[in-house]
């Protein structure tokens, strides 16, 4: 096979990719924009629908008292469970306590740190940023709209490699970066086309191939397989007949003890009885908002059964943690976030110029000494 049919094949894959799921990644790729700042926006929803928590010179609240007090509002509620409470952020932040139904329904419940009060509840799913995560991830639909989701985003990883190798930059540098805006809109529209997609095929690439890798389960094996980790055992409990659980503030004294420069970040409470208790926790040189380092304990004896230093983890592992840094852009701080915005907007302006491009190619009817005859698929 010569050069020239090779990428003519490449060029006919990216055409058609491009147009079969370029609506629905326009859409991916516009709430991935919104969602750039999503932590931002929702704590100042928070402060405003629940009122802005005053710091006090007193100690806050253990994690136990606000386990038991939340546990105390929805006991008669059998279909809800508590499985997370995340620490306050910030002297001004509230604890949040997160409570899932059968069905995988989110209820978030927020105390103030310094009363232990309850000071507001909420449906996440009904929350203009969970309606947004909902729709980005699968669609609003469900398992089906996962799995929709993370084929598109296979095809995006599809889209970014053909386009990196249909840019004619390879041949001469300057052309691929060179927008011939008062030319033909065929070439104005190519042009704009490979500056876009070059400036943006790593950060489309890296959202696309980490959105694919979460929304299907079996790619976390194969990423331990490929980095030649072994992939890690889920740590157990030893129920013990008649022994209650440890209390939490006893666990988290361990959990300190066992990583003692940590801070706890969040706590995964355990919904059955052989389920670990796991203490997620950030190390001060760790950039993650949430930190990646985890201690893992029996419920019932506070044995350390796994401890997770975010320094310290096999290849596989931190590859998989990479991902949310590069997913959302957190990996440069503010100017790679403002970036990833853009970078949203990405996937809209290339299939608005492709569409241009083809429609010129296709259906418009040229005319004499018409520049669209430079053909840009062959630039």
């Amino acid at each position: 096979m010569n050069r020239k049919k090779l990428r003519d094949i490449v060029f006919s894959l990216h055409q058609y990719i491009g147009f079969f799921v370029g609506l629905l990644l326009i859409l991916i790729g516009l709430t991935g924009s919104l969602l750039v700042f999503e932590q931002d926006f929702d704590h100042f929803m928070i402060a405003q629908q629940y009122g802005h928590i005053t710091p006090q010179q007193v100690q806050v609240v253990s994690p136990e008292d606000v386990v038991n007090t939340i546990q105390a509002k929805y006991a008669a509620r059998s279909d809800l469970h508590l499985f997370r409470i995340y620490l306050p952020d910030t002297p001004s932040s509230p604890y949040l306590g997160q409570l899932s139904t059968t069905d995988d329904h989110r209820t978030e419940v927020f105390l103030n740190p310094y009363t232990g009060k309850i000071i507001g509840e909420r449906i996440s799913d009904h929350t203009l940023i969970g309606m947004m995560l909902s729709l980005h991830y699968s669609l609003m639909a469900g398992e089906t709209g996962t799995i929709i989701v993370g084929i598109a985003a296979f095809l995006m990883c599809m889209l970014s490699i053909t386009g990196l190798i249909l840019w004619p930059g390879w041949r001469k540098l300057i052309a691929g970066f060179k927008i011939k805006l008062n030319a033909h809109p065929q070439r104005a529209n190519f042009d704009i086309h490979k500056v876009v997609g070059m400036i943006t095929v790593v950060f489309i690439f890296l959202t696309a191939f980490t959105g694919f890798c979460w929304n299907f389960s079996f790619t976390s094996p194969i990423i331990y397989a490929v980095t030649f980790t072994p992939e890690p055992s889920e740590p157990v409990s030893k129920p013990i007949p008649g022994k209650s659980t440890l209390g939490l503030t006893e666990q988290l004294k361990i959990a300190n003890a066992a990583l003692p420069s940590a801070v706890t970040k969040s706590i995964y409470l355990p919904g059955k009885p052989e389920d670990a208790l796991q203490i997620r926790m950030k190390l001060p040189q760790e950039s993650s908002d949430y930190g990646d380092s985890n201690v893992y304990l029996d419920q019932y004896t506070g044995e350390v059964l796994r401890v997770d230093n975010a320094f310290k983890l096999p290849l596989g592992s931190r590859v998989l943690n990479s991902f949310i840094p590069l997913h959302y852009g957190t990996f440069g701080g503010l100017p790679t976030r403002i970036l990833y915005v853009f970078v949203g907007l990405a996937p809209l302006v290339l299939f608005i110029t492709g569409f241009m491009m083809s429609w010129y190619r296709h259906w418009a009817k040229p005319k004499r000494g018409d520049s669209a005859k430079e053909l840009s698929h062959k630039q």
